[in-house]
């Protein structure tokens, strides 16, 4: 009996961990999608969903121009698993094999390793795993 009521917790536990929603963006990634203003948006150039190989392991490559780099915030959409807001940092000339072409940089967003695996076990993750599916939307910088 003992053994039973700690499985069904432990089953309970993962169940809530996998399907709980988490919204923790800088922004309010809403109402900048639904508005009217200029937008610039651009395909991953590569996407890798590994999340049986721990975190951090389901991410998208992103080639963006460089006149972005002061751009205050993109939104990262993954089809399927929803939108994120986030604060640039980290931009690079190279990942994986994926290398800047010039005036370009390369930014590298994750999504939550508990979100890829529950879309996998949802069955989406040949969708997931579509570099067409995952875009960044920045907002047009500002004239000097």
């Amino acid at each position: 009996m003992r053994r039973l009521l700690i499985f069904i917790f432990l089953l309970s536990l993962s169940i809530i961990t996998l399907w709980w929603p988490v919204n923790d963006s800088a922004c309010n990634f809403e109402s900048f999608l639904a508005s009217k203003t200029t937008k610039f948006q651009v395909q991953a150039s590569k996407v890798v969903v590994q999340p049986w190989l721990g975190k951090h392991k389901s991410y998208g490559i992103f080639m963006i121009p460089n006149e972005y780099k002061q751009s205050p915030f993109f939104v990262l959409t993954v089809k399927g698993a929803g939108s994120y807001c986030s604060r640039q940092f980290g931009y690079k000339k190279n990942f994986d094999d994926i290398f800047a072409q010039p005036g370009t940089y390369l930014v590298r967003k994750f999504i939550r390793t508990r979100t890829s695996v529950r879309l996998i076990l949802q069955g989406l993750y040949f969708q997931l795993n579509d570099k067409n599916n995952w875009t960044l939307t920045f907002p047009q910088p500002k004239a000097d």
